[in-house]
């Protein structure tokens, strides 16, 4: 929760008298900047873990297109070589349109 918020810095002046409370306000400042610490380290590991695994996957993918377009230009050029037609491969689309009917029954 500490990542969250500003945690202020109070300097205090060595020798002089401190209040028990701004010395308990310290205190507390300092345990909630590590915990803001740790949990920002914690975050960034996850955020990179995260991008490699995204990384990964697009690697994946790109192969995955370079290898279907390049099956594609192959069936091309041998449609080509053999004198025959090549049918270029439709999207995958699909419409649906809902129709109501007038006694709104469907």
């Amino acid at each position: 929760m500490a990542e969250r918020y500003l945690i202020t810095k109070d300097t205090q002046v060595e020798g002089a008298a401190v209040p028990e409370l701004v010395k308990l306000k310290v205190e507390r400042n300092k345990k909630l900047a590590s915990e803001k610490e740790e949990a920002a380290k914690a975050k960034d590991a996850k955020q990179a873990e995260e991008r490699k695994g995204l990384e990964g996957r697009t690697a994946e993918y790109e192969k995955e297109y370079e290898s279907t377009s390049r099956e594609l230009v192959k069936l091309r050029r041998e449609a080509k070589v053999n004198g025959n037609f090549f049918v270029e491969p439709e999207a995958k689309l699909l419409f649906v349109v809902r129709i109501v009917g007038i006694i709104k029954i469907s």
